[in-house]
């Protein structure tokens, strides 16, 4: 499969520029069209209100959302015209998950925006939700930005379960335009029962048929939890993507033990590609 598809989630928040410049990085390696997508959110208000002074408010609101979305628009189309892709600008209203999932399953990419803390933004909780939902990739971006090369140097996290294998090949196009490919086992099971005596070596001979030339390596984490050790690595080898399947366990167990991809989500410090 090549990413030919792509969409991207365009909000109002201060990382959106870069979401959009680094969704356009893969437009352009990829020769893929590029779908932004803004959703403005349905105006409710509380049933006490009186009327008038309801439907004042909502028309403000409406208004100002409006707003948003025009200059969303123009910036997508200044910033897409300007990189000379094929591109499309998508605008609706409703729920932001509901919507962003009916354009999801029908891209071949999605690309969502990390959560910032420090800011009201929509995308808390959206990555993980989507990731789960649409049953398509997820390139989640921080909204520190990502580097001016995206999927040249890729870090792939690997424990052979059915996240990660799904993982790899929603990555195969990347994993074939990067310079360089690293899948790391991080505490393996050696032997018959666990990941073999060599772990990773069996995934990466099959990226080599798909012309990936991917270096098999291994970790433990023993000081530090799986997440922070993945991130130092990719730190260590000038990674730009990781690359790693998401909510091994029931979301439900991670939310409450706390887990990789959760721990991942609110960390990154590089574009994290995701599968579920």
């Amino acid at each position: 499969m090549a990413f030919k598809d792509l969409l991207v989630h365009i909000d109002s928040s201060q990382a959106v520029a870069k979401r959009l410049e680094a969704a356009i990085r893969v437009a352009q390696t990829h020769d893929a069209h590029l779908t932004g997508l803004h959703v403005i959110p349905t105006t409710d208000f509380p049933a006490f209100m009186e009327v008038p002074s309801a439907f004042e408010t909502i028309q403000k609101i409406r208004e100002y959302r409006e707003q948003q979305a025009e200059t969303a628009q123009m910036a997508f189309e200044e910033t897409t015209n300007r990189a000379g892709i094929s591109a499309e600008w998508r605008c609706t209203e409703g729920a932001l998950i509901d919507k962003l999932g009916e354009s999801a399953r029908y891209a071949d990419l999605v690309i969502l925006g990390q959560h910032n803390p420090d800011e009201h933004d929509a995308n808390q909780g959206l990555a993980d939700r989507l990731v789960l939902e649409v049953g398509r990739p997820c390139l989640v971006i921080p909204y520190i930005g990502a580097r001016a090369t995206l999927g040249q140097r890729v870090l792939v996290a690997w424990n052979a379960r059915r996240e990660a294998v799904r993982a790899v090949n929603d990555a195969l196009p990347m994993l074939q335009t990067a310079d360089r490919v690293v899948v790391l086992a991080v505490n393996p099971a050696y032997g018959e029962t666990g990941e073999g005596d060599i772990p990773s070596a069996d995934i990466c001979h099959h990226l080599a048929r798909h012309g990936v030339k991917a270096e098999a390596e291994t970790a433990v984490a023993r000081d530090i939890d799986v997440a922070n050790l993945l991130l130092s690595h990719a730190a260590d080898i000038g990674a730009d993507m990781i690359v790693m399947g998401a909510y091994g366990h029931s979301r439900l167990r991670e939310i409450v033990l706390g887990g990789v991809s959760r721990e991942m989500l609110q960390t990154m410090t590089v574009p994290v590609l995701m599968s579920h």
